[in-house]
């Protein structure tokens, strides 16, 4: 219900005008994401069969954008808290209101970041999880094993967090982060093909491009035409969102060399 550019609050939810999302940076309804953010916007949702060069996983999909302040515990809590905020308006008004989350994408993180230093945090994707929203994240493009080194937020503990690390065009993980018990699942992310600033096309590596690519696939799941998840969603949106989780997992490829550094090895 925001109208935009009239510099009203409409929805009442704190952020005036924020149509598209919010920034935390600047505090304001500017969620331009640079190049970086363009580029992982075109992994979720870059349109198909349009005559230009590339596309997304997921080519009817709305993104709401956020730009975070900081990495310490309480800004990315307020972060997540609007994508929170957004999905229990929508759940509790029958769809009135907010708006229909199910997954957010964080192509950011911490290097070696220890869990155990950062509990509120990582307890956050417990409670997004249990509106039902599935938060997927980029790990380190080191070749390290986050089992033993750490990473935030994909070493966090919660069922909620889905961890991606990134592949190339055989299926193989090669420069990035992985861990038999931490990181979840690859997808591609190297030399991939995507949106670039200023309206055109570039191909680009990381697990920054990997995660999105997931986030938009648990989107797309989300879109298939089958009542009962639909009505799931809405009575149950914790449970909805693990049959989600799980299907996606149990759907993915044991494939390149995988097997033994991911959790699932898919």
């Amino acid at each position: 219900h925001e109208i935009a550019g009239n510099g009203i609050d409409d929805d009442e939810n704190g952020y005036v005008d924020d149509v598209y999302g919010w920034n935390f940076n600047n505090n304001s309804n500017d969620v331009d994401g640079g190049n970086h953010g363009v580029r992982v916007a075109g992994m979720i949702g870059a349109v198909g069969n349009n005559a230009n060069q590339g596309t997304g996983i997921n080519w009817d999909v709305k993104i709401m954008n956020m730009r975070r302040s900081g990495v310490d515990e309480a800004e990315v809590i307020a972060f997540y808290s609007y994508a929170l905020d957004q999905r229990e308006r929508y759940t509790n008004s029958a769809g009135a209101e907010g708006s229909f989350v199910v997954a957010t994408n964080s192509s950011w993180g911490i290097n070696g970041g220890d869990p155990d230093s950062a509990p509120l945090w990582c307890g956050f994707y417990d409670t997004m999880g249990e509106a039902g929203i599935l938060s997927c994240g980029a790990t380190t493009n080191g070749n390290n094993n986050v089992d033993v080194v750490g990473d935030l937020p994909t070493a966090c503990p919660s069922e909620f967090m889905v961890s991606v690390t990134a592949t190339d065009d055989n299926d193989n993980r090669t420069f990035s982060g992985f861990g038999a018990t931490t990181i979840d699942v690859g997808a591609p992310g190297d030399d991939v093909y995507t949106t670039s600033f200023g309206g055109n096309y570039t191909t680009t590596t990381g697990t920054s491009f990997a995660s999105p690519l997931t986030a938009g696939i648990i989107a797309l799941m989300y879109s298939a035409p089958c009542n009962n998840l639909a009505s799931l969603a809405m009575a149950d949106p914790q449970l909805a969102a693990e049959q989600v989780r799980d299907a996606l997992f149990e759907g993915a490829e044991l494939v390149g060399n995988l097997e033994g550094d991911l959790l699932y090895g898919r």
